[in-house]
């Protein structure tokens, strides 16, 4: 069993940053990409930026720029960093990462829970 958690969410005015963690824990015997996503109220769940294991990212067009993404490999843990916050960023933000745990040969996505990102104007 793996399990993801999310930190780091918040209330915070626009121009400003926050940073959020996701660590994954359990049975890990590998963790391969990585990836942060965001769900609005009434919108689909969007990329926000995926990172590989040897650390090639990728971000969606809206957040290049402000966001970086990184990780933590000896820690399981990955990160976002987002600095001029706008409030078209508020969402919830789920981190998410293709696990091979201990004892199997394929690897498995697993989702955290999310954590709120609210941006006031």
């Amino acid at each position: 069993q793996v399990q993801l958690v999310e930190s780091g969410g918040g209330l915070v005015q626009a121009g400003g940053s926050l940073r959020l963690s996701c660590a994954a824990s359990g049975s890990i015997f590998s963790i391969n990409a990585m990836g942060w996503y965001r769900q609005a109220p009434g919108k689909q769940r969007e990329l926000v930026a995926t990172i590989s294991r040897a650390g090639s990212t990728n971000y969606a067009d809206s957040v290049k720029g402000r966001f970086t993404i990184s990780r933590d490999n000896a820690k399981n843990t990955l990160y976002l960093q987002m600095n001029s916050l706008k409030p078209e960023d508020t969402a919830v933000y789920y981190c998410n990462a293709e696990v091979k745990t201990i004892g199997t040969i394929l690897y498995r996505t697993y989702w955290g829970q999310g954590t709120q990102v609210t941006v006031s104007s």
